[in-house]
């Protein structure tokens, strides 16, 4: 079990909690990211359970974990732990490594803009940050190639009937929904009851629906469900819900990205086009079609993400011998009605 001490970077994007682990972290085997991301979730969770469940932890964040890259093109290396599992890519969370990454020095900060590429379990991120005066100001991602998988799958429910959902990858797959078939709005009020509801459609999926990345192993799950809307200004209204029961308080960069995907399915959305998501505080992230591309069978589209990110503290944590909690603990009054599901 780890008993030194981890040095972690308290970062947010948008509202959305996005810690950066800088020191201490144990060795992880694998000779890629991918690899290293299926042992922590197949093999050795204990770290990641140490930094995304109680007492040192809360629901509504994620922990990044920063690692050495894994191929010689990449300044860098991260996976995102959540309280579910380890997962390959976050549009939120990489915009808090880049920040992170320049603002404390780790990588050289080049003004006006600073290119870094990142190593992720999902494939190769480009990131341009906007820099000035030894801030990074903004973060547009070259995000992994999104696509549709279904469009208009049925999803049977016994609350709301059968709904549509498109299914889609974004560096994640993802379930998007438009929020009317629950009847609900996508309001600060209804984040209780957005969060219950997408939860519940995740596990219903589970049975319902298959999906697997022609070119990645492992890939092989709808990670999450996005409730959609549309504002008056034509922005996409986005509510990503989240194992085992909240929402991002972000935009969300994968989710927008696996949208994007559905659209440029549909017709509705061609190279050159940019779209504004907008989360349940108002946050807002842009999102770029920039080009497109075969991933097996589907067409993919090349998204770009921007959007900004604020460090706002540091923290170390460490382990007594005789804490009774090394694995953590996560309880349902705040965690969510699924809690149980965590292990």
């Amino acid at each position: 079990m780890w008993k030194n001490s981890l040095e972690l970077l308290l970062v947010h994007c948008q509202g959305e909690i996005g810690k950066v682990v800088t020191g201490g972290a144990p060795g992880i085997p694998g000779d890629t990211i991918l690899d290293k991301m299926n042992y922590i979730n197949t093999v050795d969770d204990s770290l990641r359970r140490f930094v995304t469940f109680e007492p040192r932890a809360h629901v509504a964040m994620t922990v990044n974990l920063l690692l050495p890259p894994c191929r010689p093109d990449a300044d860098a290396a991260f996976i995102v732990l959540q309280a579910d599992r380890a997962h390959p890519m976050s549009g939120s969370n990489c915009i808090c490594v880049v920040t992170a990454l320049l603002e404390t020095g780790r990588v050289k900060m080049v003004e006006p803009t600073t290119i870094v590429k990142l190593d992720t379990a999902a494939g190769l991120i480009t990131a341009r940050a906007a820099c000035e005066n030894g801030r990074c100001k903004s973060v547009s991602l070259d995000n992994v190639p999104a696509f549709a998988v279904e469009i208009n799958a049925p999803v049977r429910t016994t609350k709301w009937g059968t709904i549509k959902a498109d299914i889609a990858f974004g560096g994640v797959f993802y379930a998007l929904i438009d929020v009317a078939q629950i009847g609900l709005t996508i309001t600060r009020d209804n984040a209780r009851a957005l969060a219950e509801a997408g939860i519940e459609i995740k596990s219903l999926l589970k049975e319902q629906t298959r999906v697997s990345h022609p070119d990645i192993p492992g890939l092989d799950e709808v990670a999450y469900v996005m409730f959609r809307d549309r504002d008056p200004d034509g922005a996409v209204r986005t509510c990503t819900t989240l194992k085992p029961g909240r929402v991002d308080r972000s935009p969300c960069g994968t989710g927008s990205s696996a949208n994007l995907a559905v659209l440029h399915a549909r017709g509705l959305v061609k190279t050159g086009d940019k779209l504004l998501s907008r989360s349940i505080i108002d946050g807002t992230f842009t999102a770029e079609a920039i080009g497109d591309i075969m991933i097996g069978k589907h067409r993919a589209v090349l998204p770009r993400i921007t959007g900004e990110a604020w460090i706002y503290g540091r923290e170390e944590l460490r382990l007594d011998e005789s804490d009774p909690f090394p694995r953590g603990f996560a309880l349902s009054d705040s965690w969510g009605p699924q809690v149980g599901e965590l292990g």
